[in-house]
């Protein structure tokens, strides 16, 4: 087989859990052969590079073998090579380690592992004032 369907590729090697994912990530644009964002329908070649975004990390890789069935995860060296650049690797680690907390719009309250994990992130800006006494009275004569 010399030509392959992108969606079909995609699926069949196990960067995209269902081709439908695959499908609906190149019609969305997320998808690029060449440098060229693509349709579900093209067909790519052995030697072709494609690049998969899924934010916040764009993966690439160099198609060594064309297929439309899926195989077993052994045998992905054969299909494709990863030439995805350390520094995608690099954005990747940092996003994982930032502590932020990226919630969709629309989610919901925060459970309570959020909750923790959020009061976690900001309570050490807040150590230096545990010796401050907030109800304290000011008294401007002794000030001077």
């Amino acid at each position: 087989m010399s030509e392959a369907r992108i969606d079909k590729w995609l699926w069949a090697a196990r960067i995209f859990k269902t081709r439908s994912i695959a499908a609906d990530a190149c019609k969305n644009g997320r998808v690029m052969v060449g440098g060229t964002t693509v349709k579900p329908s093209r067909m790519v070649k052995v030697g072709e590079t494609v690049s998969v975004r899924k934010p916040p990390v764009t993966y690439s890789f160099k198609i060594l073998k064309t297929i439309e069935q899926r195989v077993g995860a052994k045998l992905l060296p054969e299909i494709y090579e990863n030439v995805t650049t350390a520094d995608q690797y690099e954005l990747l680690e940092m996003n994982r380690i930032s502590g932020f907390v990226d919630r969709a719009r629309g989610t919901g309250r925060p459970t309570k592992k959020d909750r923790r994990a959020m009061d976690a992130f900001v309570s050490p800006a807040l150590e230096g004032f545990t010796d401050f006494d907030f109800d304290e009275d000011w008294d401007e004569a002794d000030e001077e």
